[in-house]
């Protein structure tokens, strides 16, 4: 209660003298500007070692960072060189790598191309083999009905044409030729 008594005095003090207008006051005793003064210099001569100090701290910490800064970006610049390094020599190697992809393919494609041209040349014999063998096949089937139908026209024209009494006479012919009698 009594802080808020004393502030709006204060309000009031200041109320007063904005009233009165604006102007330089030239009263060096009212204004306590040999009392500032005095201040001041006691501050200075005091504080001059703290800010000194303190000054100085600052400035070892920031030549500090500089020098830790220069370091990293020392030690980043190593990483970046041998990092580089590193990406040359990988890229040779990748270019060994497709070199022998592309070699390796190729004799595999060569092998292929090879392995089927003798797949092919095989499936050829083997066909050529398989008509041969069928075209026997088949002249051993024509002979053998040939040679029924001819033995069947033979026969129907022997039937035909032979008498009872011929083929008794033929029969004795061929027994006699043998050797035997009737």
């Amino acid at each position: 209660m009594h802080y808020i008594q004393s502030m709006s005095q204060i309000f009031i003090i200041i109320a007063e003298e904005n009233s009165k207008g604006f102007g330089i006051n030239t009263n060096i005793l009212d204004t306590n500007a040999i009392n500032l003064a005095i201040l001041v210099g006691l501050l200075v001569y005091v504080g001059k070692g703290a800010i000194t100090s303190l000054l100085d701290n600052r400035q070892q910490k920031v030549l500090n960072s500089l020098q830790e800064a220069e370091e990293r970006q020392a030690q980043a610049s190593t990483r970046l060189s041998e990092a580089k390094t590193q990406l040359a020599q990988t890229q040779i190697i990748i270019a060994e790598i497709k070199k022998e992809a592309e070699v390796t393919a190729q004799q595999v494609r060569e092998s292929t191309f090879h392995q089927g041209k003798v797949d092919i040349e095989r499936l050829v014999a083997s066909g050529k083999v398989s008509i041969a063998s069928a075209e026997t096949q088949v002249k051993k089937k024509l002979l053998q009905q040939v040679a029924s139908l001819a033995v069947e026209r033979v026969l129907s024209q022997l039937k035909a044409e032979l008498s009872t009494e011929m083929q008794s006479k033929i029969i004795d012919e061929k027994i006699a030729s043998l050797g035997g009698t009737i």
